[in-house]
């Protein structure tokens, strides 16, 4: 089996403030599935993509509640070409109403870091080292 590419569904609660959000970060949207009610954000063109969408229609596609952001469902990582493009995101979240959950990990190989989105939808950014990976 193989997948051809992903779609991250995630409920939003302002398309604007969110777009806004993902803007700063450096992201874009894919405008063709992208309207009043959600937003294609693309995180590997072709490959991987997070479609943020808007609490009321985020409900047309479940029958259980839609998460009010204090709790965890699923934690998005998100790898990236060094350590400093992990700080660079971080930074940008921070500063633009992301919060922080968690600290930053270093471990040699790998590193990592967090923040919650205006949702509060937890990403992990990640940069690793295949070279220094243990034996």
């Amino acid at each position: 089996m193989k997948i051809k590419s992903i779609f991250v569904n995630l409920p939003i609660k302002d398309l604007n403030k969110t777009r806004n959000f993902w803007t700063k970060l450096g992201f874009s949207f894919n405008e063709q599935f992208s309207d009043e009610r959600a937003l294609c954000l693309i995180l590997n063109d072709g490959l991987i993509y997070s479609m943020l969408i808007t609490h009321e229609m985020f409900s047309t596609f479940t029958n259980r509640p839609i998460s009010d952001g204090s709790t965890t469902q699923v934690l998005t990582a998100i790898q990236v070409d060094s350590r400093e493009d992990v700080d660079r995101i971080i930074k940008l979240a921070l500063e633009n109403g992301g919060t922080r959950y968690r600290e930053s990990a270093d471990h040699g190989w790998m590193y990592y870091d967090t923040f919650a989105d205006l949702d509060g939808h937890q990403w992990e950014v990640m940069f690793t080292d295949d070279t220094q990976i243990p034996k």
